[in-house]
Formats: C-alpha cells, structure tokens, sequence
C-alpha cells in the first residue's frame, strides 16, 4: 500500500490518520503533545489549512482539513517532516527521556 496521501480535489475536506515508528506513545508527554498542536496551529495560520477537528491519541494523529489553494500532499509532508525533526530533537535533548533509542 503506497504511504503517500492522494488527494484528487484540492477544495475537498479530507480525514487523515498518521502513527509514529512502531506506534510508540509519543504523545503522552504534555511538551510533544503542544509540539504537534504547535505544528497544526503553523499550517492553520501560515499554509492555508483550515482544521475542522482533530484527536491526538499517545501514538497517532487524526485529521480533518481542508487545504484550498495549496497541493494538501505538500503540506501534510512538511507537517509531518517539521514535526518529527522537532521531537526527534526534544527527545534526544529531554533528560528525564528514557525512551531516547
């Protein structure tokens, strides 16, 4: 199964879910938690991404967006590349991290 988004209608609202490497509980920490919302809240203000909801579980994210004028696959990669180079550098830097591997 190709893990690319395919979005056919650049107006059309989409659902998306996106996980963690092997479903690991990232999300459970109050601080990777507000990075995630940090970076929904950069698409919604500065990419054209109108978030109608979304439920962050410990090892996965659900989406429902629209993206009008930009190409939705586009940004929901720099989401996700952004994100996972921020917590990737928050846990590594975190020391009371015990899941640094």
């Amino acid at each position: 199964m190709s893990r690319k988004y395919k979005f056919n209608d650049n107006n059309s609202v989409y659902f998306i879910s996106f996980a963690t490497v092997y479903w690991i509980d990232v999300f459970v920490r109050d601080c990777y938690f507000e990075t995630m919302i940090s970076a929904l809240n950069y698409c919604r203000e500065n990419k054209g991404m109108k978030i109608y909801g979304y439920c962050i579980m410990p090892s996965h994210v659900h989406l429902l967006f629209q993206i009008e004028e930009k190409n939705p696959s586009d940004v929901i990669r720099d989401l996700k590349t952004f994100t996972s180079k921020a917590l990737l550098k928050q846990i590594a830097e975190n020391p009371q991290e015990s899941r640094k591997e």
